[in-house]
């Protein structure tokens, strides 16, 4: 199967806070990992250190043949068309509409014209079921319109990979399936991805495989399957 991100031994300390202390793994073409683990494992630090948001302190990171935890920041910006990264927040920009923050990367980075643009957006706003939001400001929005506009944010460079950090988190359960189900049009359209979550029934149900943080290394790495049948106790304390 085609590689598409592909972690080697990464390490990274806070002071002296060890984090990561040798994580191994790879992302394949067409596939979704959920990556777990408990609070202060360093899942969204991992998935930041794959864009050059954070910076690893040993180890390699490849996107498809090209390393990338050692590039310029201006050769990042070409990775990061290609590999997306949707905040847990949003992270939407205030002072401009619903339409204006899902055209900004289109804007930046291509070389469409204004009509193209409007056409790419207002599909992506449909496939996250908020067209109708077009023209309301971000403050309008409640926490899980802002989450859905993010995820179309991420989705306008049409990339190969998207990193999700916590997209369900703090949602009520109706919010948490309609993200779920943008998620997996995403999938259904061939879309790679990585999911960062403390939701247990949300990986099982997006994801291919599952990885576990432990002690600053990888503890668990399997099929949904695998992971519901594992008699590890630490496992099953996950699983439920």
């Amino acid at each position: 199967m085609e590689k598409l991100i592909t972690v080697k031994n990464v390490k990274k300390s806070f002071g002296e806070k060890l984090i990561h202390q040798g994580i191994t793994f790879s992302l394949s073409k067409g596939e979704t990992i959920g990556l777990l683990g408990n609070s202060g494992t360093g899942k969204s630090v991992l998935l930041r250190s794959l864009i050059g948001l954070e910076y690893i302190d040993a180890g390699e990171i490849f996107y498809r043949e090209q390393r990338i935890d050692n590039i310029s920041e201006e050769a990042l910006f070409k990775v990061r068309t290609k590999v997306s990264y949707s905040f847990q927040s949003g992270a939407l920009f205030d002072s401009v509409s619903v339409f204006e923050n899902v055209a900004y990367p289109l804007f930046e980075h291509t070389k469409l014209k204004e009509k193209e643009i409007e056409a790419r957006v207002m599909e992506i706003l449909e496939t996250v079921n908020m067209s109708e939001a077009r023209d309301l400001m971000p403050s309008d929005l409640s926490g899980g319109m802002q989450k859905r506009v993010g995820l179309a944010r991420s989705m306008a460079l049409n990339p190969e990979v998207l990193l999700y950090d916590e997209p369900t988190a703090g949602l009520d359960p109706v919010n948490v399936e309609l993200v779920l189900d943008i998620m997996d049009k995403f999938k259904a359209q061939g879309f790679s991805g990585i999911f960062v979550t403390h939701d247990i029934p949300a990986a099982k149900k997006i994801c291919d495989r599952l990885l576990i943080l432990k002690d600053g290394l990888i503890y668990f790495e399997g099929t949904v399957e695998q992971f519901e049948l594992s008699s590890d106790p630490f496992i099953k304390s996950f699983a439920g």
